[in-house]
């Protein structure tokens, strides 16, 4: 798990987003309010939203359509979590089953502590046998 994560707030616009996941090279951003998870954005999502490929945007109006959509607009609202305590393979189980690529980690007042990606398990599986 992941301890330290960068998060974005639902108010937030997608172009930050899009800057925070290029910077950071991740493909999940947690979303919290208040200290509360309330969402997880994508990197699929930010694609989806921006509509290029139907639209063929330029950098600069992809950028500038970035601009005027909040976070909350794409987010996915109910994201499946685990607690602190969930196993790797507890949590490998889930990734699979639903078919995504992050698990925020929630504490038990809701507040984001973690995340566990596709890569961490990789890593837990692999780094010792290289």
């Amino acid at each position: 798990m992941q301890r330290e994560f960068a998060s974005v707030r639902s108010d937030e616009r997608l172009d930050f987003v899009d800057d925070v996941m290029a910077l950071g090279r991740v493909r999940h951003l947690p979303v919290v309010d208040d200290g509360k998870l309330v969402g997880v954005v994508s990197q699929r999502d930010l694609l989806a939203a921006s509509l290029s490929r139907a639209l063929d945007f330029d950098g600069q109006e992809r950028r500038t359509f970035l601009r005027s959509v909040d976070v909350r607009e794409v987010m996915s609202p109910r994201p499946i979590t685990v607690a602190p305590g969930a196993t790797l393979e507890e949590a490998a189980q889930l990734l699979l089953r639903h078919r995504i690529g992050c698990l925020p980690v929630v504490g038990p007042a809701g507040e984001a502590v973690g995340l566990v990606t596709e890569t961490d398990l990789l890593r837990a599986a692999y780094a010792s046998k290289g």
